[in-house]
C-alpha cells in the first residue's frame, strides 16, 4: 500500500477567477485530504461574469504532464475536466492507458455557464469513443447529456434513457446532474449496470454556484481515491457541494465561487521563529 494520503490526478483547465477548473479541483481535493496533481489543458481568462479568452496548452505538454506524474508519483484516481480540442482528447486518452485499472471520473465540459464553447465540436465523437470506455463515471449536466446522447430530454424517463445510451459508449456509470432543470428540488440521476437511482435535495437560492460541476466530479473522484463505493462517493460529494454553496463568500459581480474550505477551522497560521 502506498504511504500517505490518496493521490488524485486532475486533468483540466485553469480558471483565473479560482471558482472552477483546476483551482476548484485542488481546493476540493485538499478539503477531502487528498493529494492533488495536475495536468493543465488550457489557461483561461475568466472571472465571475464570463470566460473572456482561452489559451490551449499544446497536446504534447498535456500528455507529458500526465506521464511525468504518473511515472513518479502514481495516482489512486483521475478526474478529467475541460479538454478543449480533439488533439488534447487524443493525447489524454493515450496517456491514461497506463493508468488502468484506477477509477477515472470524466466531467465532459462542453461549454461554460456563460455560453463559451470549451470543447470543439469535432472532439465530441473522439471523447465518447476514446475516453468513455476508460471512465468509471461520467458526470454530464442535462444540456451535455442531450448533446452527447443525441436526444432531447424533458423528463426523468428520458434522462435515464439518455444516460443508458451514454453507457453504451463504454462508461461504467453515468451521473446526470439536474441543476439545469427547473423546480424547487434538484434531482441527480445515477445510472449503472444495476439500474437508476435518484438523489434529491432542495435547490439552494444562491448567486454563487460557479464551479459546482467541477467540484462535484472532483469530490466524487476523491471518494473513489479513498476506496469508497461509487454510491457513497456520490452522496458525500453532493453534501459537500451543498455546504460549499451555503458558505459561499459572495465574491464577484456575477456567478460567484463556492467556499470549498467550508469545513476548515477559521483563523491564521502562525509561524514561530526560534532563535
Amino acid at each position: 500500500m502506498t504511504p500517505g494520503p490518496p493521490r488524485l490526478l486532475i486533468i483540466a483547465g485553469s480558471d483565473s477567477g479560482g471558482g472552477a477548473g483546476i483551482q476548484a479541483d485542488i481546493k476540493t481535493a485538499t478539503a477531502f485530504g487528498v493529494y492533488a496533481m495536475t495536468a493543465i489543458t488550457a489557461v483561461t481568462v475568466q472571472d465571475t461574469l464570463r470566460v473572456h479568452a482561452v489559451h490551449p496548452v499544446p497536446a504534447s505538454i498535456v500528455r507529458d504532464q500526465i506521464a511525468c506524474v504518473g511515472d513518479d508519483i502514481g495516482a489512486d484516481a483521475v478526474k478529467i475536466g475541460m479538454l478543449g480540442s480533439k488533439e488534447i482528447v487524443q493525447a489524454v486518452a493515450a496517456a491514461l492507458q497506463d493508468f488502468a485499472p484506477i477509477p477515472i471520473v470524466l466531467d465532459p465540459v462542453l461549454a461554460s455557464t456563460s455560453g463559451t464553447q470549451l470543447l470543439a465540436a469535432d472532439s465530441i465523437d473522439i471523447m465518447t469513443s476514446r475516453l468513455f470506455p476508460l471512465a468509471a463515471l461520467v458526470t454530464p449536466n442535462i444540456p451535455e447529456t442531450e448533446r452527447l446522447a443525441g436526444m432531447q430530454v424533458e423528463d426523468e424517463t428520458q434522462i435515464v434513457a439518455a444516460a443508458r445510451r451514454l453507457r453504451e459508449f463504454g462508461a461504467r456509470a453515468v451521473l446526470v446532474k439536474g441543476g439545469h432543470a427547473e423546480g424547487e428540488r434538484i434531482r441527480d440521476i445515477l445510472v449503472t449496470g444495476s439500474g437508476a437511482e435518484i438523489f434529491e435535495a432542495p435547490r439552494i437560492a444562491a448567486r454563487s454556484t460557479h464551479g459546482t460541476g467541477c467540484t462535484l466530479s472532483t469530490a466524487i473522484a476523491c471518494g473513489l481515491a479513498n476506496k469508497l463505493p461509487l454510491r457513497d462517493s456520490v452522496i458525500a460529494a453532493r453534501a459537500f457541494v451543498q455546504a460549499a454553496i451555503v458558505a459561499a463568500p459572495g465574491f464577484g459581480r456575477g456567478n460567484g465561487p463556492l467556499n470549498h474550505l467550508h469545513g476548515a477551522v477559521p483563523g491564521r497560521v502562525v509561524i514561530k521563529h526560534n532563535p
